[in-house]
């Protein structure tokens, strides 16, 4: 093919059109094959860990993927890292954590400033996620950094009643109630379903506003030479 295959797995509905849009902004030439199993959130938000059964079903959708021709996968479910190391060294090709390229820019940003950045979350189950896998890239890298965070309340549950408005609102007002960001280099969105409240942090702050999709889009297109 002249155009590499690209899939993206997706454990909510709330994930796709976010990172369709930062595909069509910053890699629109990839092909994109889209596969969501919505059980998996409500399955690891019931058991209250990962299970080998959970594990091995991240190895299988990695594995359906590269079946059917994806050269790279990308995961968009914040809450499942261990389960995407399984899947990555299960196929041969580049397979991508969902925060893991936007954390490698926040622990930059930490070294240059003040070695502390904030974590904003929807899903409270990603925050443990993803601060393990902050400590792990930061002690990899020899970087000393510090991630605060924060669980944002009743947003996610907005957003999934189709109110995008009060979702974006609710992260947005967070940062007046939360005073965990202050002194950080950067805020962080944890999930793919947030980076639509992009603009509305970024109005009350004066750093650094990232999200996990552009990130993740941009490493995962220069990991497969596109």
């Amino acid at each position: 093919m002249s155009v590499r295959r690209v899939a993206l797995i997706h454990a909510t509905p709330l994930a796709i059109a976010p990172v369709n849009e930062a595909f069509a902004r910053l890699w629109p030439a990839a092909e994109r094959m889209n596969l969501l199993d919505d059980s998996l959130s409500a399955d690891r938000a019931a058991a209250g860990t990962l299970t080998g059964a959970m594990i091995d079903r991240f190895r299988a959708l990695a594995g359906y993927c590269v079946e059917h021709g994806a050269a790279g996968v990308l995961f968009t479910c914040s809450a499942f890292g261990p389960a995407i190391e399984a899947a990555r060294d299960a196929v041969a090709v580049p397979v991508l954590k969902p925060n893991e390229a936007m954390l490698v820019e926040a622990l930059g940003l930490a070294g240059r400033g003040s070695g502390r950045v904030a974590l904003l979350a929807t899903f409270a189950p990603t925050i443990a996620s993803v601060a393990d896998e902050f400590r792990h890239l930061g002690t990899s890298r020899g970087v000393t950094a510090e991630l605060v965070t924060h669980h944002v309340a009743d947003a996610m549950a907005a957003l999934d009643a189709g109110d995008g408005l009060r979702h974006d609102a609710l992260i947005a007002a967070a940062l007046e109630r939360w005073d965990g960001w202050r002194d950080c280099a950067a805020i962080l969105l944890a999930q793919f379903s947030m980076a639509r409240a992009r603009a509305a942090v970024a109005e009350r702050v004066q750093i650094p506003v990232l999200v996990s999709t552009d990130s993740a889009v941009v490493a995962l297109r220069r990991a497969m030479g596109g």
